[in-house]
């Protein structure tokens, strides 16, 4: 039996993600569980106050805390100063990832020019072509397609039906979900005569190292120079990036979210989930933005925005959304009536 099957003791967990333990440090524990429902086999987290109250009635064998909450609870507990942190090292201790067993499926088309390193693990169906490089250690999928010249880096993990055009480069330890198209062209035309060109698509994506990349994620190839998704940038599901674009390392952008092209999003921003963001822009280090947001226009101080219209009421909207549509009446008839008052004054 395994030892994650058997439990970790607290003492050994916390030796090993760097936390201190409160209580009974012999508390074995093999899961992970939410405050509601854990059962006394699992460790449950408090990242958010507003969950506290849940710690009273949690069913869970011990609990991830930060040092204010080390009294709210009798339970065993692991402490540390970000407990949603030490939560994410103890689920990938508790659950760790299966790693399947090295070798080429026998269905699998390997080009006689690619390399695949005899430490990875090539699942069935795949296709990859010639000149491809394929690290130690990395997986790529069933049904993955790694084409001409493009290189997967040293324990990289891409899912099943994942497709990397040629030239393409994915950095060491990154993941790519099932789904994700990476190096497509870019959405380059260029319009004469009441018809529209293509234009070639000569540049790569190149991705860095410890990216995660969502499913059904675009990233298109750059038009003539690369679309760059720098190291720790984390991608949620179906988010589309224009060519030529370039994310800062340590960015997290949330699903669905649109980028046109060229535009640079800097270092540690956060971007919410269907914002859309035109072309040619360049966004700040440490900018965050909203939900849903439209970015039209260059960001020149990095800072919190959001252009979203929160929720309503129905009927509630409808006036509020009928007042806006007379904006410019209301503006109008308040500068007449500034005028009327100067002019009253100066006589």
């Amino acid at each position: 039996m395994s030892e994650t099957l058997r439990g970790l003791a607290l003492v050994d967990i916390a030796a090993r993600v760097g936390a201190r333990v409160e209580g009974d440090c012999a508390r074995r524990v093999a899961r992970v569980g939410t405050l509601e429902n854990a059962g006394p086999d699992a460790i449950a987290f408090l990242a958010n106050p507003k969950y506290r109250a849940q710690l009273a009635t949690t069913g869970a064998g011990a609990v991830i805390v930060a040092p204010a909450d080390v009294e709210a609870t009798a339970l065993p507990r692991l402490v540390g100063p970000n407990p949603y942190a030490l939560f994410a090292k103890v689920a990938a201790l508790l659950h760790p990832a299966a790693v399947p067993a090295a070798g080429i499926d026998p269905t699998a088309v390997v080009a006689r020019g690619a390399q695949v390193d005899a430490g990875a693990a090539v699942g069935a169906r795949v296709v990859i072509a010639e000149g491809a490089v394929v690290g130690a250690r990395a997986v790529v999928g069933p049904g993955s397609v790694i084409g001409a010249g493009t290189q997967i880096g040293e324990d990289a993990t891409l899912h099943a039906n994942v497709t990397v055009y040629d030239r393409c480069v994915i950095g060491p330890r990154t993941t790519v979900h099932s789904g994700a198209v990476i190096g497509a062209d870019g959405f380059g035309m260029a319009e004469e005569g009441g018809r529209w060109l293509r234009i070639p698509q000569v540049g790569r994506v190149v991705i860095g190292a410890d990216c995660e990349i969502g499913a059904n994620t675009t990233i298109d190839r750059g038009a003539i120079d690369d679309t760059v998704i720098e190291d720790d940038v984390k991608l949620d599901n179906q988010i589309q990036i224009g060519h030529n674009c370039r994310i800062g390392r340590h960015t997290a952008i949330a699903g669905c979210v649109g980028i046109a092209g060229s535009t640079h999003v800097g270092r540690n921003c956060r971007i919410g989930g269907a914002a859309m963001i035109n072309g040619h822009l360049s966004i700040p280090d440490g900018t965050v933005i909203g939900g849903a947001t439209v970015i039209m226009h260059e960001i020149e101080q990095p800072g919190a925005y959001s252009g979203s219209f929160p929720a309503l009421p129905y009927r509630e909207w409808l006036k509020v959304t009928a007042r806006l549509r007379r904006l410019d009446e209301f503006a109008n008839r308040l500068r007449a009536l500034e005028r009327a008052l100067a002019e009253r004054e100066a006589r």
